[in-house]
């Protein structure tokens, strides 16, 4: 690409069509703008929301490489790119005092608890019936075979993917396999890290606005050959690039309160799959 100059094509107004010309195009990318790019898909919120001068800082790059980036997808500055960030975060998830408002605000006037229980049991079960008729067998295959392998699993997640990380440990533990929640509370995670080889595995979960810490972390251990399990959201989920095998879980919401219950029930299946695996190993 001479002198910086703008790729080939329109430049896209929609989020998904964005993140998929830059997946696409990420080897026509010099350096710092490749590095922008991965820095943008990881945290879309803060390219949304952040002046120039804080998301430069942030993703360790000069100002005007930012203006570049977005001249090189077609846009005119970086200013004009950002609008479509800011469209996608205000229409996908809003503030959580938003999500309360909107439900004071709803054309449905029963606004009881059980009217919330039928909300978020529906959800659920459309979450889960997502899991069981999109995950790939192969892919869980593949994936049980590489956490029935390690000496130690890693599990990897923070915020509010945490709470499929914590069970899935619980129920590792009650099944006798090895396995480590990473600790991100005590800020001891990379430490943690170090001590896996590659004869362990990692499974992180990382969901949209996609934690910068679980990123790091992931593509660390994938650096240090250590094979990575991931549930994420999205084909353009940044987890992608340090796994070996994927699964995508797009949970329903109930006016912006989105369900884990697909995402569990994975976490619930690859566990009893793998205790399983290794039982059956053990008789062979």
């Amino acid at each position: 690409m001479p002198n910086g100059g703008s790729l080939r094509g329109a430049s896209p107004r929609d989020f998904h069509a964005l993140c998929a010309l830059i997946t696409e195009r990420r080897v026509e990318l010099p350096r710092r703008l490749l590095q922008v790019a991965d820095y943008a898909i990881a945290r879309p919120q803060d390219i949304a929301f952040g002046t120039v001068v804080e998301i430069a800082k942030s993703a360790k790059v000069q100002p005007s490489t930012l203006v570049r980036f977005g001249r090189a997808l077609g846009y005119n500055g970086f200013t004009d790119l950002q609008e479509v960030f800011k469209s996608q975060a205000r229409q996908r998830w809003p503030d959580y005092p938003q999500r309360l408002e909107a439900l004071r605000t709803e054309d449905d006037q029963d606004h009881s608890p059980a009217r919330l229980l039928q909300g978020f049991a529906r959800v659920s079960a459309e979450s889960v019936e997502r899991v069981a008729s999109g995950v790939s067998a192969a892919s869980l295959e593949q994936a049980v075979e590489i956490l029935a392998r390690a000496q130690t699993i890693y599990l990897l997640a923070t915020r509010r993917s945490f709470a499929v990380t914590s069970y899935m440990a619980y129920l590792l533990r009650k099944l006798a396999v090895r396995c480590e929640l990473v600790d991100q509370g005590a800020g001891l995670a990379p430490e943690q890290m170090e001590l896996s080889t590659a004869r362990d595995a990692m499974l992180a979960v990382s969901f949209t606005p996609y934690a910068p810490t679980t990123l790091e972390l992931a593509g660390a251990a994938a650096r240090r050959k250590v094979p990575v399990v991931a549930i994420t959201d999205s084909p353009f989920s940044p987890l992608i690039g340090s796994a070996r095998v994927w699964f995508e879980v797009v949970e329903a919401d109930f006016r912006g309160f989105r369900s884990l219950a697909g995402a569990i029930t994975l976490a619930m299946t690859l566990a009893v799959a793998v205790a399983r695996h290794r039982d059956e190993a053990k008789k062979c």
